[in-house]
């Protein structure tokens, strides 16, 4: 890594809270990536760490700027790290990702464009046969690649774009990357998704438990920032968190549905299991795009889809109980120890 500068072109912002050796390798990634004639300036934002991370990143050449907030979250984070960056444009990364050595290169080329305000690529699971739950998780990452209406937490932003729109919202726990996104679209900024590796990520979920924390948040995300675009006139997420509503709902239902069909008529019963075996079966062929030539993983994924709205009602319902009582909603980690 060059010599940090305060003048660098692109500023490299790192977040984390007790991610050790997660933390590591993402700044080894950053050091090792193709910068060339670049000069990147290198910060993390630890929020409160109780591991060794603040000196992970300072041996690594890092800025270390700690969050001191009651209430942290990644918003917080990114804008304590944007703000106190001076580079044209800003990299934001989590701790727990690796950087691929070529994508600033290629994003930078990108962002020639000056109707663009960020530029992001692929992000996958660095270890998806951790568990079940992360190798359909990793399939979640998948996007098309071109115009796009949000992108997530790693991404190359312009700076200006930050500035017009004051950054994330510190109020929202999860989902700040697309509520961000949309206050940006509304000034006429543009995304673009590039079909090239961005982060390797490791989600580290290994327990039901993790899978559905994780899911729950989503849940929360979902119904907070679906909230927020009505407000704003925006349409992203509102027939999607209304979908998994409905459907959430449903399948906390189905047991009981399917437990009275068998008892007023057995065959009618077997053909309500066979329609839920059918709409799984339906799932699993409308995605094989994400992962093709392999149809048991399709199935498992789709069995996902599926089966993740369950905890994601639950968090729709906390959100809007939390909502209702002007409460804020405590930051939600799933992450299984290691």
């Amino acid at each position: 890594m060059h010599p940090i500068q305060s003048a660098a072109a692109v500023s490299v912002v790192i977040i984390g809270r007790n991610e050790g050796e997660r933390l590591r390798r993402c700044l080894q990634s950053v050091n090792a990536a193709d910068w060339q004639d670049l000069c990147p300036e290198l910060i993390y934002v630890d929020s409160k760490s109780t591991d060794d991370s603040l000196r992970i990143a300072a041996d690594a050449g890092a800025k270390c700027v700690i969050l001191d907030d009651v209430s942290p979250c990644a918003a917080k984070a990114r804008n304590l790290g944007w703000k106190t960056a001076g580079g044209e444009f800003i990299l934001f990364l989590d701790g727990d990702t690796e950087l691929a050595s070529g994508f600033v290169r290629a994003a930078l080329v990108e962002l020639k464009d000056a109707t663009l305000c960020a530029v992001w690529g692929h992000r996958r699971e660095s270890n998806p046969d951790q568990s079940i739950y992360t190798r359909v998780l990793d399939l979640d990452w998948i996007y098309p690649a071109g115009r796009s209406l949000y992108f997530g937490g790693d991404v190359l932003v312009r700076r200006q774009a930050l500035v017009q729109v004051g950054g994330f919202d510190g109020s929202l726990k999860a989902g700040e990357e697309p509520e961000m996104c949309a206050r940006l679209r509304a000034r006429g900024w543009q995304i673009e998704h590039l079909d090239i590796p961005m982060t390797k990520h490791d989600l580290a979920v290994r327990s039901l438990r993790g899978y559905a924390l994780r899911c729950y948040r989503g849940g929360i995300a979902y119904a907070e920032v679906a909230h927020r675009m009505r407000t704003l006139g925006d349409g992203l997420w509102q027939r999607e968190a209304t979908r998994d509503l409905l459907h959430g709902v449903l399948y906390m239902l189905f047991p009981l549905l399917v437990l009275a069909t068998f008892a007023i008529h057995a065959a009618a019963g077997i053909v309500l299991l066979a329609l839920a075996g059918l709409v799984i079966l339906r799932t699993a062929w409308r995605c094989r795009w994400k992962a093709p030539g392999q149809p048991l993983l399709c199935l498992e994924y789709a069995v996902h889809a599926h089966l993740q709205k369950l905890p994601a009602v639950a968090g729709q319902f906390a959100w809007r109980r939390a909502h209702a009582r002007s409460r804020e909603i405590e930051l939600v980690e799933y992450k299984d120890s290691a």
